[in-house]
């Protein structure tokens, strides 16, 4: 028994799998390469594929050669890879993405009858792949974001979890405070049945805001102190008499988190005073 290869089409097809499998690798580590780039890794992991088949020599030896030689020299040609970690890690991404499209493709084989239905599938299955992992990209960096937090007041305390968020760029237009932003039931609780409506409340004062849903004003008060509580309680910081916004709607609507952090409130060059433990 024997097979008849055509080269021109097995190159097109290996170098059309690697283009998207590099592509995802890409997506996944986030590397500053160009598209162009990905393609000429692509090329030459082709090339050298196509070699690697008409060699006359043992299958094992081909193995051997698919996967530590060639899958190498296309990584390090396509991805710009620096150093052995970075290189390690794209190795790892290119052979969990080539499983991951073996397995698409392999369900959709039924449906495989023609070349283009195949390139179709492939390119869809790339787009499902970009669109998960940059799903599941923005979940893992929005929980990083979430630490715990704890509000003091003439109330009590109020321990809740708290969104740092980057966009929050709300300042108080004359102290240059940074605010933080908490709901309506979060601010009755510690700000003593606060309503937004009490001028008479220490620090009270309405901040202008713009956000995606338009221009408004958002009162505000001061709590005695706050502490800040990153990751698992390697990092904690406290902040004395910081300025709360009150928004008319819960910061978040599936209740992942209560507040919303100015990240600001950490720097410790702010007229507010921010501290970790263990020092100044």
């Amino acid at each position: 028994m024997y097979y008849e290869l055509y080269i021109d089409v097995f190159f097109f097809i290996n170098f059309m799998m690697d283009s998207i499998i590099l592509l995802s690798v890409k997506n996944m580590l986030r590397l500053d390469v160009s598209t162009g780039r990905v393609f000429a890794g692509a090329c030459i992991g082709s090339l050298m594929t196509c070699s690697v088949i008409i060699l006359p020599i043992p299958p094992l030896m081909k193995q051997l050669l698919f996967h530590f030689v060639v899958n190498a020299v296309m990584i390090k040609t396509g991805l710009k890879v620096s150093g052995f970690v970075q290189w390690f890690r794209a190795i790892i991404c290119l052979y969990i993405v080539s499983v991951l499209m073996g397995g698409i493709l392999q369900m959709a084989r039924p449906l495989l009858r023609t070349g283009s239905l195949f390139f179709t599938v492939a390119v869809t299955a790339y787009y499902l792949l970009k669109a998960g992992w940059g799903f599941l990209y923005r979940t893992g960096k929005r929980m990083k974001n979430i630490c715990e937090v704890t509000l003091y007041s003439h109330a009590g305390e109020l321990t809740m979890k708290a969104l740092i968020d980057t966009g929050n760029t709300l300042t108080d237009s004359f102290s240059k405070e940074p605010v933080c932003v908490i709901g309506q039931t979060a601010a009755e609780k510690i700000g003593g049945g606060f309503t937004g409506e009490d001028a008479s409340y220490p620090g009270f004062r309405y901040i202008p805001y713009h956000s995606i849903n338009g221009t408004g004003i958002m009162p505000s008060f001061r709590i005695d102190k706050m502490s800040i509580r990153i990751g698992n309680g390697e990092e904690e910081y406290y902040v004395s008499r910081p300025l709360i916004g009150v928004s008319k709607d819960e910061p978040s609507a599936q209740g992942e988190y209560l507040m919303i952090l100015n990240p600001d409130i950490l720097k410790e060059d702010r007229a507010v005073h921010c501290f970790r433990r263990g020092g100044h």
